[in-house]
């Protein structure tokens, strides 16, 4: 929790006031047992109506003084937590943004939501409860005992035999919670992480009918979460009897010690009636210990599951200024490996390329060969474990981070557009696009049918993650953002899938028009999609096992040709054909 203490920078005169206001109305509640003793040994003894009154009336004003001190106290409270928790969760989540692609897939995007929303919301609810009673209610039990030896010595022992034996239940049963929170917030990361993905995969789970078995999955993580809770919510549960009963045996003795002090003279009966109010007033603050206990606990592990994400740094550095280029459009693997853990295999091994400006590479293999890997290399979404990536000759990593995005254009596989209207996720690409060029690109990824079929064109509302278009629309319509950008670099990874073959064939027309100033790669399961590519490049098992042109690779590359045949089989019968005619 220190770590994420410079988040109440700004808020320090708040941090201070609300303890302060709270200790404030502890002081005048700890003074109203005095004036209720008196009342009963000076007015009520005596007879005196007047006496009472005006006791009654200094009480109201303690009262109304307290409570005041409470509001004020309160405020501050809020406005310093929720303070906190605004800026936490905002640096939280710019420092996300800024964490390369391997510490994302290592995390997991529901330990990040969760961190985002839950964590952090408990971080506040700690945060506030200790402002308000981390420094009262220890001020008021101390306080008691304290106040209780101004009426008898030795009926105050009573206290100072009571407060030692609950604080080591309170603090027992804290240090012992302390651990299971941190096992319970993990348990709450698995069930967000499989109700994420159960969203996201719903129609692939319906289309293979495994309902039934994704619920009992769900069943059994959501029943280990339940058990940890109830195992430390039963241990937490403990803290209110124990010191209930320890609270109550001491309030029985102090009562008979009482009794005997009044019969011998010793004290009077206003006396004991403070002495018993003192004492409830230690029941009182030891039960809201108990709970502040419980969300303090629960707002540290928390705390430190945020930090933890905060202190995780990304394992890609970008230069500060760039390098001079040698050469101008080019893309160059120099024996190249790569693999997403440095325990697992390698998703690369010795690739080595180039590509010239102007230049349509074409990627194909089959699923799993590294097709995507590749490509994320050039963006330098990862980064290589050996060998080299250049861009105009130059290492990538000798870029800063605003050159290599502003120059490089991607279209990921999964098709993401967001809430807004079409021209807002088009500005994406280019926030000073006008109109006229986000027709422009509009029309070179066939998404200009698109656009002009709805009612209100480019301000047509598109909702979130694109629900209201299809798989195609959604498709067009991204690689469209990013050619708003104009980028030198453009990455098509297998980003026309859902388009029929007559639309994916204009697609590559319209993109041939701008090759000669653009660098295109485009990743494709189809051999129709690449075909006419300067350079195609076929992956297998993270190897490079063929490189050439289509004519070239359906002479000397075996994987290329299984990959084509599978697909054109009536070509494999006509070359067959023409095979046996020349023999």
């Amino acid at each position: 929790m220190m770590r994420l203490m410079r988040y109440l920078k700004g808020y320090e005169k708040e941090a201070t006031l609300a303890p302060l206001f709270k200790m404030l109305e502890a002081f005048f509640d700890l003074l109203v047992p005095l004036v209720v003793a008196d009342i009963i040994n000076n007015g009520i003894s005596s007879g005196n109506l007047i006496y009472c009154v005006t006791r009654v009336l200094m009480m109201i004003l303690l009262a109304a003084v307290g409570l005041a001190s409470s509001v004020t106290a309160q405020y501050f409270a809020a406005k310093s937590s929720v303070g906190f928790a605004t800026k936490l969760r905002q640096d939280t989540f710019d420092h996300i943004q800024k964490l390369s692609y391997k510490e994302l897939d290592q995390i997991g995007s529901g330990t990040l939501i969760t961190r985002l929303t839950s964590d952090i919301n408990q971080v506040q609810s700690g945060l506030n409860m200790a402002l308000r009673l981390l420094l009262r209610s220890p001020f008021i039990v101390f306080g008691s005992m304290i106040m209780s030896f101004t009426i008898d010595y030795n009926c105050a022992l009573v206290f100072v035999a009571a407060v030692p034996a609950l604080a080591v239940v309170v603090f027992g049963i804290t240090f012992a919670v302390i651990p299971l929170f941190k096992k319970v917030q993990a348990k709450l990361d698995e069930v967000t992480e499989h109700t994420r993905e159960n969203l996201n995969g719903v129609r692939v789970i319906r289309a293979f009918c495994k309902e039934d078995e994704e619920i009992n999955e769900f069943d059994d993580k959501n029943n280990a979460l339940t058990k940890i809770n109830e195992f430390t919510s039963g241990i937490s549960s403990l803290m209110n009897p124990l010191t209930y009963v320890m609270i109550n045996i001491a309030t029985i003795y102090l009562i008979k010690e009482g009794a005997l002090r009044v019969s011998l003279g010793s004290i009077q009966q206003g006396d004991v009636v403070a002495l018993y109010n003192y004492m409830a007033q230690m029941i009182v603050e030891l039960i809201k210990m108990a709970s502040l206990s419980v969300t303090i606990n629960k707002g540290l592990a928390c705390a430190a599951r945020v930090a933890n994400v905060l202190d995780e740094k990304s394992s890609i550095k970008f230069a500060d200024r760039d390098a001079e280029t040698t050469e101008i459009g080019t893309v160059e693997f120099d024996k190249v490996y790569f693999s997403y853990s440095k325990d697992g295999d390698p998703a690369l091994e010795n690739i080595s390329f180039k590509a010239e400006k102007g230049d349509v590479i074409g990627i194909i293999g089959g699923t799993g060969s590294g097709k995507s890997s590749l490509v994320n290399l050039i963006s330098r979404f990862y980064d290589v474990d050996s060998g080299v990536v250049k861009l105009d000759g130059v290492d990538v990593k000798s870029y800063t981070e605003a050159t290599l995005r502003e120059r490089i254009g991607v279209v990921p596989q999964k098709a993401v557009l967001f809430a807004g209207t079409v021209r807002d996720n088009m500005k994406w690409g280019n926030e000073n696009a006008t109109d006229e060029e986000i027709w422009d690109a509009l029309k070179i990824a066939q998404a200009d049918g698109v656009v002009e079929g709805k009612e209100n064109k480019l301000d047509h509302q598109i909702e979130q993650n694109g629900r209201n278009l299809s798989g195609g629309q959604k498709q067009r319509l991204t690689i469209a953002r990013a050619l708003v950008k104009k980028p030198e670099f453009l990455i098509l990874d297998d980003s026309a899938s859902a388009l029929d073959f007559a639309t994916d064939a204009a697609l590559r027309h319209a993109l041939r028009g701008i090759s000669g100033s653009t660098t295109i790669f485009i990743v494709s399961q189809r051999t129709s999609s690449i075909m006419e590519a300067d350079q195609i490049l076929v992956l297998d098992d993270g190897k490079l096992v063929g490189k050439g042109t289509h004519a070239e690779l359906l002479k000397n590359s075996h994987v290329y040709q299984e990959i084509y045949y599978s697909q054109f089989p009536e070509q494999r019968k006509e070359n067959a054909r023409s095979e046996v005619a020349q023999a």
